[in-house]
């Protein structure tokens, strides 16, 4: 009697943090990838280093002007995009979670965006000279910016939608205190990983003091991370509304204004995007869920 496989849905994180084209696309792709990959004995983390070096092949194509090399780099990156699903996936279906896996998926999108960003920088600079340069970097800053917050929010959902087991919300001091258990010696690149992880945790933690507020209080009153009943179901129904925005901060949105521009030769436009109307989006973003912790803070 054959296996039964593990179904799409059960590879997923939820579909209250699922975007459109995520669910219709990227997901279903990544499912069969997962288990392709499975079958080969290949490892998520594998999966992941594989979709860095396709994404950073995708930034090189963007440097040329050359139409089919762009559309080749438009291509390269959905791959690696469907690789970044899989990963997770198979993670999910496996059982193989990891830290290293963590901190791999999400150094993934800053590598392939680095490059990208280098690539345009390059293109244009015969042309904007310095002032390209200055636009990449305020766009990579805001970029960053970005992403962390809608991970750390998005998995804040997931902690009230499934609790801990479902949510890979992280604070500072557990990341710190596993850093410092580390030794330079015997794990030199995780102990490099961990620690950029513990900036990055920290720097999430700086922007919501509103949920740090809450999330301690929870702790005191109740001695857990979770909301009980009706409770934890009225915060996710507040919290709902607010992942399409992490989904738009995050990949899809930012990936289709970024291939357009390109292929229109005006990559300048992405930059202007990213720093205006994403910037809006993290703005309300941040101040809409500091508000909903807020209240609940003070219920509490």
């Amino acid at each position: 009697m054959s296996e039964k496989l593990p179904t799409l849905e059960s590879t997923l994180k939820s579909t209250d943090t699922e975007e459109f084209i995520d669910i219709h696309f990227y997901r279903p792709i990544g499912y069969w990838w997962a288990l392709f990959f499975n079958k080969l004995g290949i490892t998520p983390n594998q999966i992941t280093i594989a979709s860095i070096f396709i994404g950073v092949a995708a930034g090189v194509c963007f440097y040329f002007n050359e139409l089919w090399i762009k559309i080749l780099g438009v291509i390269l990156l959905i791959w690696a995009n469907s690789y970044d699903s899989a990963d997770g996936q198979l993670a999910r279906m496996t059982g193989r979670k990891s830290e290293l896996g963590r901190i791999l998926d999400g150094t993934c999108g800053i590598l392939w965006f680095f490059a990208i960003y280098i690539a345009l920088a390059l293109n244009q600079f015969p042309e904007w000279g310095y002032y390209i340069v200055a636009l990449v970097l305020v766009s990579g800053y805001f970029h960053g910016i970005q992403t962390r917050m809608a991970d750390y929010y998005r998995n804040i959902h997931l902690l009230f939608l499934k609790g801990r087991r479902g949510s890979e919300l992280d604070n500072s001091k557990e990341v710190k205190a596993r850093y410092e258990a580390m030794r330079w010696k015997s794990g030199f690149i995780k102990k490099l990983f961990e620690l950029n992880y513990f900036d990055y945790t920290r720097q999430q933690e700086k922007m919501t003091p509103r949920f740090q507020e809450m999330i301690n209080k929870i702790s005191e009153k109740y001695g857990g991370e979770v909301l009980p009943g009706s409770l934890r179901e009225e915060f996710r129904s507040k919290s709902l509304p607010l992942m399409k925005y992490t989904n738009m901060l995050s990949f899809n949105l930012r990936a289709i204004v970024l291939c357009l521009s390109v292929l229109a030769g005006c990559p300048w436009v992405y930059f202007v995007f990213e720093i205006t109307v994403m910037n809006i989006m993290l703005a309300y973003m941040v101040w809409a869920h500091e508000r909903i912790c807020r209240e609940f803070t003070e219920r509490l």
